[in-house]
């Protein structure tokens, strides 16, 4: 691939090409950065902060994101209308879309993340492989290219031998991933991998691996910019998941040594140079048992665990991205990053960790987040706002930074305990549960966490003393109702929004 071309152009306006809480945090950067902002925003996001709080909004559709959010020629006509120099994609929705990011290259509009064909690689599993293969960097045994049938799986799986792992060539986020035991399970492993694909990114390519016994989830953030520098900025630990996705997070993990942690992220800073990378990004890696680590992808584009990372270096990916989208060089080195402290996340979800961590839609009847030191709360709610059925179900992101691991720890539950949110249920307790739980503190765990630690009576008694209380006061508000005599019909009343905007 060729040399990557240095843009010099100022961003006086920037569009945020997405929604919530991460819409938010990259118009607070820019604001910072004396950038103005402009939000579009769906029928469901009419009153949301994040429109409330950019310069410009503009209306851009149905609630739904295919009718909205995803409609790439309509954000393109936006810009020009608006005279807009770049466009942040923030995470999910077209973040990752080879194709509006060229379309964007195309209409002369800065897309703040890497070149098109960068992304078009490390979008497909198996391009990736194949372009981090000539750097040296470290592959999980398996296929090369997709599995044509059942015959070529089975060929492939007897010799890495069981238990291996489906995935889908075209996509992540546990979509088309299936573990196999056993010759017994193949087919119908196979089949269900390739229809999930197919059903979720019209591709039903999948290919094989050895599955990895007791790994961790490790990712490594890179930073490029136009001038060939590539940095990375250490590691984040992923591995509490369900449904193979993450939940909690923390930077730096527990069990990388000085010298594995140099070795990943150098490996990391050659996987961003397979490709010529550009932007913040993120290269992840399982690490087995016996230390050592494999490839697994790179998500270009900023992650939601990205404050972690922030944390503990103190930088802000934001004004990082946005200068290196402008064509200016990194101005730091790879020895002047230090790590500070200790970081962690965790994504609150409106959704049931009693019933298989289902989505619970409703409205916010109470939401108070926490303060005090070493706290952030990145959300996009407010009380009284209706959690939208249309999206993915996270009301907010919390994280803590203390001066060590333990103090981390200590300082998260404390924040948990002071958040109130009632009206849905969320991922509160189950997050709580896990900073209490021995496999977490000690730092012996892995991605099967839930799995094997995990129960959901087990969070009886675990319930953060915020939400203890939460309860408690709607309990005896209902009873004042019922000794005041008949409610108002449901619906009849102000919401506490419709108060606030009144």
């Amino acid at each position: 691939m060729g040399n990557v071309m240095t843009r010099q152009k100022q961003i006086r306006k920037l569009l945020v090409a997405n929604r919530g809480e991460i819409a938010l945090r990259v118009m607070r950067s820019a604001r910072e950065m004396g950038i103005r902002t402009v939000a579009v925003f769906s029928d469901a996001d009419r009153h949301a902060p994040f429109v409330r709080f950019a310069d410009e909004a503009v209306h851009i559709g149905p609630a739904p994101s295919k009718e909205s959010y995803l409609v790439i020629d309509r954000i393109v006509q936006i810009c020009r209308d608006l005279e807009v120099d770049a466009v942040h994609p923030g995470y999910g929705f077209l973040s990752e879309n080879d194709e509006f990011a060229e379309a964007l290259e195309k209409a002369g509009i800065i897309f703040v993340g890497p070149p098109s064909e960068a992304m078009r690689i490390m979008g497909d599993k198996l391009a990736a492989k194949e372009a981090v293969k000539a750097f040296g960097v470290p592959l999980v045994p398996g296929t090369e290219g997709a599995v044509e049938d059942l015959d070529e799986a089975m060929a492939v799986a007897r010799s890495i031998t069981f238990p291996i792992l489906i995935k889908a060539a075209a996509g992540g986020g546990g979509k088309g991933m299936r573990i196999v035991e056993d010759e017994a399970g193949l087919k119908e492993g196979l089949e269900r991998a390739i229809s999930e694909a197919r059903n979720a990114f019209r591709d039903g390519s999948v290919f094989i691996e050895k599955y990895v016994a007791g790994p961790r989830h490790i990712e490594v953030q890179v930073l490029a910019d136009q001038h060939g520098k590539v940095l990375y900025l250490f590691e984040r630990e992923c591995s509490i998941q369900r449904r193979h996705q993450k939940v909690v997070e923390e930077a730096p993990s527990a069990v990388l040594t000085p010298e594995l942690r140099k070795e990943m992220g150098e490996a990391a800073v050659r996987v961003a140079r397979s490709v010529n990378y550009v932007g913040a990004g993120t290269v992840e890696f399982l690490l087995d048992e016996r230390s050592s680590f494999y490839f697994m992808e790179m998500n270009t584009r900023l992650q939601v665990e990205h404050p972690v990372t922030e944390m503990i270096t103190g930088l802000d990916l934001v004004k990082e991205q946005l200068r290196v989208a402008m064509g200016e060089p990194l101005v730091m080195e790879q020895d002047d990053l230090r790590i500070d402290g200790h970081a962690i996340e965790i994504r609150v979800y409106a959704e049931d960790p009693t019933n298989d961590f289902l989505p619970d839609i409703g409205r916010l009847h109470a939401y108070r987040a926490p303060q005090g030191p070493g706290v952030r709360v990145d959300d996009g709610f407010e009380e009284g706002m209706e959690i939208p059925i249309h999206y993915d179900p996270m009301i907010a992101k919390l994280i803590v930074h203390g001066g060590d691991r333990k103090e981390a720890i200590a300082r998260m539950q404390r924040a948990i305990d002071e958040y109130t949110i009632t009206g849905v249920e969320t991922t509160l307790p189950f997050c709580h549960f896990v900073m209490g739980h021995e496999a977490f503190r000690s730092g012996k765990y892995d991605t099967h966490f839930v799995r094997d630690h995990y129960r959901p009576e087990l969070l009886e008694g675990d319930e953060p003393l915020a939400m203890m209380a939460a309860a408690a006061i709607a309990a005896f508000a209902h009873a004042e109702r019922e000794a005041s005599g008949p409610a108002r019909p449901e619906g009849s009343g102000a919401s506490a929004w419709k108060l606030k905007r009144s």
